[in-house]
């Protein structure tokens, strides 16, 4: 018995590396906000090195998350890029599926920047001003109520009286979910917290739902998309990665937050508020059977690319503090893997 067990996992190993040699280019889904960075690495990768260019596709973090966790083989991507990290019912759908080794890179940090029009005036918010005007329900008068704002003045009368639009990511995305946590989360009121909880329902899940009424509109996973809608409406908002607003800075600013806007020093010592860091998680069971993964690997963790003094820096990407980074490299170099369970 233990002879043609032994047997037929050899028979599988074989199937596997015989199919996965049909596709002989590295196979990425997943952030919209890690997708620049890591196709500035493939570009280079494919370049420089005897392997192909990998093949990039921006999914959003939880589309990305399904793909890479649906299986083993060819058939699934390589890695997956995200703008958070793995959730726990992920790390179950990727054991169900057999995806049980799995190596954790942190990229660098980014930061969320709420951007408007070049064109407009400059602004401010604090967490809780951009709660209301996101928030299915806020509290006014000790009761909690269907969202009533439509001018950021019925807010506060410190803020333009002007109507509020406000693009925003999909359930799907990692920015979404980062936004929930660092603005929807942190800007909930104490007041709507306690009435949340006096309702017997998780504050947490209460706070980060968005309203439906026309004000938050739903933009997609397309950031370059909600860049040009800012450019044409000067009164309209959006949020997306710290490169995404770099690269068009002659059409778009950052608004402040909590009198701080984005920079690189304050997203890298989390000083600007809605600082965050990046990720991107590879198969194990890829590497040495799909050409070229392990060095893809190497080359993105090098200093040369996500360095203090890399060149992916030079798009916007913030680099992690030296012992930060001496961590994330040596579980490239050695293939550490998180725990899935």
């Amino acid at each position: 018995m233990k002879k043609i067990k032994i047997i037929l996992l050899a028979f599988a190993a074989m199937i596997f590396a015989s199919t996965a040699q049909a596709r002989d280019q590295i196979k990425i889904v997943g952030s919209s906000t890690v997708y620049p960075y890591a196709t500035v690495v493939a570009e280079k990768f494919g370049k420089q090195s005897k392997f192909k260019t990998p093949v990039i596709e921006s999914t959003g973090t939880g589309g990305g998350m399904k793909l890479f966790c649906a299986g083993v083989g060819t058939a699934h991507p390589d890695i997956t890029n995200a703008s958070r990290a793995i959730k726990s019912k992920e790390k179950a759908l990727c054991e169900k599926n057999g995806v049980k080794e799995i190596v954790e890179i942190i990229v660098g940090n980014d930061g969320i920047t709420f951007s408007h029009s070049a064109k407009s005036q400059d602004a401010n918010f604090t967490k809780e001003q951009l709660w209301r005007a996101l928030a299915s329900r806020v509290d006014v008068d000790g009761k909690l109520v269907e969202n009533p704002y439509k001018n950021w003045s019925d807010i506060d009368t410190s803020l333009p009286n002007k109507k509020i639009e406000i693009l925003i990511a999909p359930p799907t995305s990692g920015t979404r979910d980062a936004w929930n946590s660092l603005v929807m989360n942190k800007g909930c009121s104490k007041a709507a917290k306690s009435l949340y909880e006096a309702d017997g329902k998780k504050a947490k899940k209460e706070c980060a739902k968005m309203r439906e009424d026309g004000y938050a509109v739903e933009a997609g996973e397309n950031d370059t998309l909600i860049v040009q809608k800012l450019t044409a409406n000067p009164d309209a908002y959006g949020f997306f990665g710290y490169s995404y607003y770099l690269a068009n800075k002659d059409k778009i600013k950052a608004a402040a937050i909590n009198g701080v806007k984005p920079s690189l020093e304050g997203i890298q010592d989390y000083s600007y508020p809605i600082a965050r860091p990046l990720f991107f998680y590879v198969k194990k069971a890829h590497i040495g059977v799909v050409p070229g993964v392990q060095e893809f690997l190497k080359e993105f963790t090098s200093k040369k690319s996500m360095g203090p003094r890399g060149y992916l820096t030079d798009i916007g990407l913030v680099p992690l503090a030296s012992d930060k980074y001496k961590i994330v490299r040596t579980a490239a170099t050695d293939l550490i893997t998180i725990k899935i369970k």
